[in-house]
């Protein structure tokens, strides 16, 4: 340790010494947390190579870093769960306990990890554990985690690449249900006719899933081609570390806002988009006084920005140590609040049109009942308003209609089985998750002119948002096992990637999407929430909360 370090001139002084992290964040050079006085194995490795540091990479510009943090934070949770929260809870009303939130939860936390990572120079292991040894677990907690993570999050790519090529046909193999010869007669597959076209065709075709989690059926050879390929893309993203994934970023990250965008434009040129919007954004105020939707938005704010993970940790840990982080804290945040409502501006503007073909779709197959008890004198033609034209039957015509025979046949109304056929019971049924991405939009997207094209641009943006939060996934992953253990990134990489691939053959199975669901509800959720709670443990009372002001300087100390 050099003789004018700070440290060895409070060794040499009256002062009282504390081994606190107030001491350690004040040393000129960064500390190797393996060779520093917190390694409780003795003094072998007692002095740190200021080489090491310096030779660790960096981002080749700012924007090169913020285009990653966004890829990272930005992923697939904007697009088919912000949507379905904020129609769940209350439309236009959620909007304000997640900014609220967002304010007071999710840039705080997200700071923390972009401070800790930039000051420290590590990946989450040897962060927390430069913060004091017994918390290195934090760190490898993190590490497993997104190993939970990405080996279902990769499969979700997967699909979506087996959609994207898919999509290169006309019509789309999902707009209509398959049609078998029964000798001379065609018969539509009854399983489709109960369902729909899109429904069938990601069950059957795409999954071809078993009847339940026990049932494996074997390998879907389909899915597992292209998971092959999902991981491939991601060792090819990730091998070199920030040189190889910095430079995909500036696609990976910019090319969904592009898709985002034309979406919207074509959203809103649909009949019935403005339907969709309005019902999404009008605000049911009394779903604010709900404590549920409070626990919901805050789950939310947590996960977009992806806390905990330790790929925010790894990201910043090859900026300089004097950038702004305060600015950047504020900046991914916002930009990922942006991108949930650009998202959910999309999304229901497509399934505002959706809805008009389905609710049309209703009156139609209502009307034709109806005129068939007509002709059967089961109903009197005197119930129907004498302006109501069967061949170009509307909507409104047909609610008048439906509500004088409720009136007049109430007693036996319901044995004629109409259906009311209203608009907002079409929008009110929510669909998240790969029911919205797979099933709901691809339905929707059936009924554009030209479908084969958007649906080509969805499916590459799904791939694109994917892949930037996966890039991150393995930061978290990669980064903090090199900087510990040296191992050779490269070779580590590539043995990632592939010993995640032979695992990932569980979620490929026919009975694979139940392994999905499973993962994706349990195995984060939890974790992440005790990583999130004892960083901040490790900072405000391993650190201290009272030592704050006095280090106001900490990620923007000189190094040397």
């Amino acid at each position: 340790m050099p003789k004018n370090s700070k440290v060895t001139q409070r060794e040499h002084s009256s002062e009282h010494v504390t081994e606190s992290v107030a001491d350690l964040l004040a040393l000129e050079e960064p500390v190797d947390y393996k060779q520093s006085i917190l390694n409780v194995a003795g003094e072998a490795g007692g002095k740190q190579k200021v080489a090491d540091v310096e030779d660790r990479p960096a981002w080749n510009s700012k924007l090169q870093y913020i285009l990653a943090q966004i890829g990272f934070s930005v992923g697939l949770g904007n697009i088919w769960r912000f949507p379905y929260l904020c129609q769940k809870n209350g439309g236009g009303a959620y909007l304000v306990p997640y900014l609220v939130l967002l304010i007071i939860i999710g840039i705080p936390l997200f700071f923390l990890e972009l401070a800790v990572g930039q000051r420290i120079r590590r990946g989450s292991i040897g962060v927390w554990h430069y913060v004091c040894p017994r918390l290195g677990g934090i760190g490898f907690s993190s590490c497993i985690v997104c190993l939970f993570v990405g080996l279902y999050y990769n499969v979700i790519i997967g699909w979506s690449i087996f959609y994207f090529f898919k999509s290169f046909q006309y019509p789309l193999p999902w707009s209509e249900c398959p049609v078998a010869r029964n000798g001379t007669a065609a018969v539509v597959e009854p399983e489709c006719e109960k369902s729909s076209a899109t429904t069938y065709f990601w069950y059957r075709e795409a999954l071809d899933i078993s009847n339940s989690i026990s049932e494996s059926g074997g390998l879907n050879w389909k899915m597992t081609l292209c998971l092959l390929v999902a991981w491939g893309i991601v060792g090819m993203a990730v091998v070199k570390g920030i040189q190889s994934s910095g430079k995909v970023m500036y696609f990976s990250s910019l090319f969904p806002y592009v898709v985002l965008a034309c979406f919207l434009v074509r959203g809103l040129l649909l009949r019935g988009a403005v339907d969709g919007i309005l019902h999404m954004f009008t605000p049911k105020l009394d779903k604010m006084l709900d404590p549920q939707v409070w626990r919901e938005a805050a789950t939310q704010v947590f996960f977009a920005l992806g806390l905990g993970f330790g790929g925010v940790i790894a990201f910043s840990s090859y900026n300089k140590q004097d950038n702004n982080c305060h600015f950047d804290a504020a900046l991914v945040s916002f930009i990922n609040f942006f991108t949930s409502v650009l998202a959910t501006l999309v999304v229901f503007a497509v399934l505002g049109f959706k809805a008009n073909i389905m609710n049309e779709k209703c009156v139609v197959e209502n009307a034709e009942k109806i005129l068939g008890y007509l002709n059967t004198d089961v109903l009197s033609r005197a119930l129907i308003p004498p302006h109501v034209n069967f061949s170009h039957l509307t909507t409104k015509d047909y609610a008048e209609m439906y509500k004088v025979i409720k009136t007049v046949k109430e007693d036996h109304f319901s044995a004629l089985g109409l259906d009311p056929c209203l608009l907002e019971d079409e929008l009110d049924k929510s669909v998240q998750g790969t029911g919205l991405a797979f099933i709901a939009f691809t339905e929707a997207m059936t009924h554009f002119p030209a479908s084969p094209f958007w649906s080509v641009m969805f499916f590459l943006m799904l791939i694109n948002l994917g892949l930037g939060s996966m890039i991150g996934t393995m930061a978290g992953i990669t980064t903090p096992i090199i900087d510990t253990f040296k191992v050779p990134k490269e070779m580590f990489t590539v043995g990632c990637c592939v010993f995640a691939f032979f695992v990932g053959l569980l979620f490929v199975q026919r009975s694979g999407n139940y392994f999905v669901t499973m993962f994706d509800d349990y195995s984060a959720t939890l974790p992440l929430t005790v990583i999130v709670i004892l960083e901040n443990v490790a900072v405000a009372w391993i650190y201290g909360t009272k030592n704050l002001p006095a280090s106001r300087n900490f990620t923007h100390m000189p190094s040397g």
